[in-house]
């Protein structure tokens, strides 16, 4: 429960990881090379938000796609402000599938 490499308490920047999604992940994935905490809710953002944002664009093109990227939006933004809160209080929030995924590869 220290300082990282950026000078932030680790529950903080776990909680950035997913304040802009998939991008503010990877710049944590990237600085926090060491920090098996902050690289797990990296790359947990990394891969959840960039899944929602393909869906956003395959959906998009589709007839009718916008009302599927509502609901998108929607779930998304909820499971956004969830997995914020859990980060924030010290809690490694694993998601179905995705958070083995990201377990395995912040690890590597």
């Amino acid at each position: 429960m220290g300082n990282t490499a950026t000078g932030l308490q680790e529950n903080i920047a776990a909680l950035l990881c997913y304040v802009l999604g998939w991008v503010t992940g990877l710049i944590f994935f990237l600085i926090e090379p060491n920090n098996r905490f902050i690289r797990f809710h990296a790359m947990q953002s990394i891969i959840v938000f960039g899944i929602f944002t393909l869906l956003s664009i395959i959906f998009n093109w589709l007839p009718f796609g916008s009302i599927f990227v509502l609901f998108i939006s929607i779930f998304a933004f909820i499971l956004w402000v969830v997995l914020m809160v859990k980060a924030y209080q010290w809690v490694y929030y694993k998601l179905p599938v995705v958070g083995d995924l990201a377990e395995k590869w912040a690890n590597k």
